[in-house]
């Protein structure tokens, strides 16, 4: 496995960081880590000013502030980081670099959680996550999940966005921690108006009929990732709640409580909603656990 860790020395970086160091890799199972640092460029004038030794020196001192002590943490943990900076966007730079060095997780520290879509994440996140198809896995608070084996939820609605992320905690499960625990959820969408009869002269569905209706939408929803997770020897539990699926799903990962959720998610796109979907839009919005946003196309791509 190969993971990236952006790191810029503000508090949200070094939880990206303490979540890395804290996963309980061994051995072989470590995976490779670049810790990258992105400058932002000098002015042109000022460059031609102070001359390109000078700013290429500067460069490099800025950005040692952020990488020398993640690394040092990382190599505290018994992890040997490789580690970089490059001048320009820190999102696009960020995307680019992840892309060209076939990464398969994006580790980043973002804050807090708003109502407001265009500040959900930071303006670094959202170009990442606009950017690029890679996982990205964002932290969104101050503080990381320390325990060795984490509590993992996995939202799944039906579609191919659950399974590919489901599909993707199974292939990666070292990171998650020898005893960790998944929770795959599903949240059913009540009908506000009772529908209509499918014959003539037949009336409305039934409680029994309803409660029926509802167990198979969830059964349909889990069956496919059930059974991957039997096939890898990976107990989980099941949870089937009702109401707005963006609300239920922070909510619950609140109560759990869980220390990852992990959510199928579109591809890429300029505004929040369209590459987040509006559902883990909404779970972002609600909640500060921390989230992996797994994307199809990656899944698609990977061998």
């Amino acid at each position: 496995m190969k993971i990236l860790v952006p790191v810029d020395g503000s508090s949200y970086s070094e939880a990206a960081v303490a979540f890395v160091a804290a996963r309980p890799f061994k051995g072989d199972a470590a995976p490779q880590v670049d810790v990258l640092n992105v400058q932002l460029p000098v002015p042109p004038r000022a460059g031609r000013a102070v001359g390109g030794e000078m700013v290429r020196s500067w460069h490099e001192a800025e950005a040692n502030k952020a990488l020398k002590p993640a690394v040092s943490a990382l190599r505290a943990a018994h992890l040997e980081p490789a580690w970089h900076y490059v001048v320009g966007s820190p999102g696009v730079k960020i995307a680019e670099w992840a892309d060209r060095h076939a990464v398969d997780l994006i580790v980043m520290g973002s804050h807090g959680h708003t109502a407001l879509k265009g500040l959900l994440f930071g303006s670094v996140t959202q170009a990442v996550l606009a950017s690029t198809a890679v996982p990205v896995l964002v932290l969104r608070a101050a503080k990381a999940p320390q325990r060795a084996s984490l509590r993992v939820g996995i939202a799944l609605d039906g579609s191919a966005y659950g399974e590919t992320a489901a599909r993707y905690v199974i292939d990666h499960r070292l990171l998650f921690g020898p005893r960790a625990s998944f929770a795959l959820v599903h949240v059913h969408v009540p009908t506000m108006l009772a529908p209509a009869p499918a014959h003539p002269g037949r009336p409305p569905a039934g409680g029994d009929e309803v409660a029926f209706a509802e167990q198979a939408a969830f059964d349909a929803a889990l069956a496919p990732v059930r059974e991957q997770f039997r096939q890898a020897g990976l107990q989980t539990t099941e949870h089937r709640l009702l109401g707005n699926p963006g609300e239920e799903i922070a909510r619950f990962a609140q109560e759990a409580p869980l220390d990852l959720l992990v959510m199928g998610s579109h591809g890429r796109g300029a505004l929040t909603a369209a590459l987040m979907g509006s559902v883990a839009t909404r779970v972002a919005a609600m909640c500060g656990t921390p989230l992996l946003l797994v994307r199809q196309q990656h899944a698609a791509a990977s061998p």
